[in-house]
């Protein structure tokens, strides 16, 4: 028993380590065909990298990668020589067209709501191309800069295709906040208005809540559910239980603070299904860690409701928590190998309730059967004791 309680923590411990090791990186990429790009940085939001070879000349060689992306999308990258806007942006646009070909062309964009009409750019453009494969897109092109500027104003998008037409892109969240700065030289890529603070702070709160909300409070339920039954893991049962819980509590607080102070940062972004969510499970979170503090005694006549009470809100909390991870992730929208990690996760601690439970049923019946056939044992034993006992008397 203490070997499986040990096994469960290390797996925590493991997959409390992969979600925090969180950032995206560009510098193992490798291209087909021997392609070769000296520099690269991993953009801040939209799944985004852009790998490129500069040449002092003004020469510069790009390819922009957009992953976790369906054939019904379209992606820009762009280049705004006049200001940090989209508006004046020259855009490189790529999407695949309804008959599996790609569909690669220039586009200035002179207004909002644009409907990335085709046209020549500012500056020169030769080598575009783009190809589609593995839900990802990637957009190559050499471009030439005659003033020879080293820092760029870079903006990069995505949005859905109706048929062979681009749409609208999406006006909040990470589409408003896919625009930043490029030094060439140095390979230094920054954000306007202070974005890679808040996408740190968004990597922060998503973590923070995956290993709380997401992972330890359901690890804790399961330690509560199905290890009490056996006899040898009493009481280090619920002392592991209750130290597993209120650490979720405590770092999910954390990272539902974190979430107040994103919301007070971006007014006019709002995530309703997911902040009332959030907003519940601290309500119900905190009603559980005072329901100890009144938590009758095991023969007190009340303990019956109180269980009632302690179990119904946890598994609400559990069953919520995981809910609201997903549309964090969805909110986020990381590489899709965190979401299947976190979905591994979810997957591994079902199966493991699912055994225990199993297990636990089949502990229980087994010495009801004991129990039953001992007072069966007892009472023939009894009966036959007193028949002999009356023989006796009438002898």
């Amino acid at each position: 028993m203490a070997r499986m309680l040990e096994l469960a923590l290390y797996l925590c411990l493991f997959m409390c380590l992969i979600l925090t090791c969180y950032a995206q990186t560009c510098a193992k990429y490798a291209f087909s065909r021997n392609r070769v790009f000296k520099s690269c940085t991993d953009l801040p939001v939209l799944n985004s990298f852009l790998h490129y070879n500069y040449d002092v000349s003004g020469k510069l060689e790009i390819a922009y990668r957009h992953t976790g992306i369906t054939s019904s999308r379209w992606v820009a990258w762009a280049i705004n020589p006049t200001s940090k806007a989209m508006v004046g942006s020259q855009a490189l646009v790529a999407y695949q067209l309804s008959d599996g070909s790609m569909r690669t062309y220039t586009s200035p964009i002179t207004q909002y709501q644009t409907q990335l009409q085709e046209g020549d750019l500012s500056f020169y453009v030769s080598d575009l191309s783009a190809t589609y494969a593995n839900n990802e897109i990637i957009i190559f092109a050499t471009l030439g800069f005659p003033n020879n500027d080293t820092t760029l104003n870079q903006v990069w998008q995505e949005g859905a295709m109706s048929g062979n037409t681009p749409q609208m892109h999406a006006t909040s969240g990470p589409n408003v906040q896919s625009v930043g700065t490029l030094n060439l030289l140095s390979g230094q890529a920054g954000t306007i208005g202070g974005r890679t603070s808040t996408q740190r702070k968004q990597n922060i709160h998503g973590v923070l809540n995956a290993v709380s909300w997401g992972i330890l409070m359901p690890l804790g339920a399961i330690i509560a559910r199905d290890l009490k039954v056996f006899k040898s893991a009493d009481p280090a049962w619920f002392y592991l239980h209750a130290s597993c819980q209120f650490s979720a509590y405590v770092v999910g607080v954390a990272g539902w603070s974190t979430g107040l102070k994103l919301g007070s940062e971006s007014p006019g972004i709002q995530y309703d299904a997911h902040r009332t969510i959030g907003i519940i499970l601290f309500c119900l979170g905190t009603l559980q860690v005072f329901a100890l503090l009144v938590r009758p005694k095991p023969d007190h006549k009340y303990r019956v409701y109180w269980n009632i009470y302690h179990h119904l809100v946890g598994y609400t909390v559990v069953i919520l928590s995981v809910i609201n991870i997903f549309k964090g992730l969805d909110i986020l929208e990381p590489e899709k190998k965190w979401k299947n990690a976190y979905i591994g996760v979810v997957i591994a601690l079902a199966c493991s309730g699912v055994v225990l439970e199993a297990y636990t049923w089949f502990l229980v019946l087994r010495r009801k059967r004991s129990e039953s056939a001992g007072k069966m044992s007892h009472g023939i034993n009894g009966a036959h004791g007193n028949g002999v006992n009356a023989h006796t008397a009438n002898c």
